[in-house]
């Protein structure tokens, strides 16, 4: 039955008291299918020396933040982006990292950083999140929520003149649906009475944190290194194509968090089931195998240079072959792993319940805070 007619049907029948009713679906009541929900995170983050141990604890727990947005809205498109920030007189004064939805990259970007700088206090933290309102691709309009949290120990230098002050800052802000928290490392009164005034006018929560983030639990499961050896031969599936940079980040995916714990692992392989990358074994694009899954890209408009360097002196259907092959391994691969996944997920959720409440850690009130702004 066309869908312009059901409506018709179901009203007529209701009139006339019949128990056959068509119920309409949502997306007929709303005019039609509606696009996907896109949740758009990003994380201004102090990145001088004091912030060392958060900034260590942060890089585990990327995955589990991500995954907290999947289990709130399984169909939503998950973007996070990144500001370090430190002061004038240090490395850089901040770094934008863009909104994308190749968490791996922004994982990789992470990782690679280090805490230092800083020394006098103070922080270009209205330089930050300025950049944060101004220099990210927020999205406008649609179905999205944006989100974004300032982390860090040191008030703003409210001494630079050229710098657009936190109030100013926080109008745009609001002006552009951007919402904002502020999460605070460590007790320091001067921080204390601007990160409260930011998140009021943000429109988000404060959240005050031990000065190393609390204690950001890493639970390992009996699941954690089979999931581990399991991602490893998933990698070997992976085919990188394309131009040399984009290969050469291709393969540092595969590689990243391979000196972290395995329950890392764990969390990242969580996240690529829940978030329905089904043929991904890393996100974004570059993979031959799960790009031609996609749809993404056609194996006959790839030009020979940017071809994985193990097909280029074969024909078309030698090629293909590789590639099937490949797919068909990486599809037996994710369905044991889709088992192992469950399994931990079941361990995970007793172990939490028999621990009780959470603690006020970074990871977990960055956790709560999402869970509570995406139902809203």
């Amino acid at each position: 039955m066309a869908h312009s007619l059901r409506p018709i049907v179901a009203a007529a029948c209701l009139v006339a008291g019949g128990l056959a009713v068509i119920p309409l679906s949502a997306e007929e009541i709303q005019g039609g299918p509606q696009e996907p929900r896109r949740v758009e995170v990003v994380f201004v983050l102090d990145t001088t020396g004091s912030m060392g141990p958060l900034i260590k604890g942060a890089k585990r727990k990327i995955w589990s933040i991500a995954t907290s947005i999947v289990d709130e809205n399984p169909n939503a498109e998950v973007h996070m982006g990144l500001i370090a920030y430190r002061d004038r007189g240090d490395d850089y004064v901040t770094k934008v990292h863009p909104l994308t939805r190749d968490i791996q990259k922004l994982y990789g970007e992470l990782l690679a950083f280090q805490a230092d700088g800083g020394g006098d206090w103070a922080e270009s933290v209205n330089e930050a999140l300025d950049a944060a309102v101004t220099k990210i691709d927020w999205t406008q309009g649609g179905r999205t929520d944006r989100i974004a949290f300032l982390v860090g120990d040191a008030p703003p230098h409210m001494d630079y003149r050229q710098d657009r002050k936190y109030p100013e800052v926080m109008k745009t802000a609001r002006e552009r649906g951007i919402l904002f928290n502020a999460v605070q490392a460590g007790g320091a009164r001067d921080t204390q009475r601007v990160w409260r005034s930011i998140a009021q006018l943000g429109g988000g929560r404060y959240m005050p944190i031990p000065q190393d983030g609390g204690k950001m639990v890493v639970t390992e499961t009996p699941y954690d290194r089979e999931i581990l050896n399991l991602q490893i031969e998933i990698n070997k599936t992976v085919l990188p194509y394309g131009s040399a940079r984009q290969k050469a980040e291709i393969w540092d995916k595969t590689l990243a968090g391979a000196n972290e714990p395995p329950s890392v692992a764990s969390d990242m392989a969580t996240y690529m089931r829940k978030s329905g990358k089904g043929a991904k074994a890393v996100t974004g694009d570059g993979d031959l195998v799960g790009d031609l899954a996609s749809g993404t890209v056609e194996l006959d408009n790839i030009k020979e240079a940017e071809l994985p360097e193990e097909l280029r002196s074969l024909d078309r259907s030698e090629q293909k072959k590789i590639v099937e092959a490949n797919a068909m391994k990486r599809q037996e691969l994710s369905f044991r792993m889709d088992g192992l996944v469950k399994q931990r997920d079941a361990y995970m959720a007793e172990a939490q319940a028999k621990a009780g409440p959470k603690a006020d850690s970074f990871d977990e009130v960055v956790k709560e805070t999402l869970r509570s702004q995406l139902r809203r």
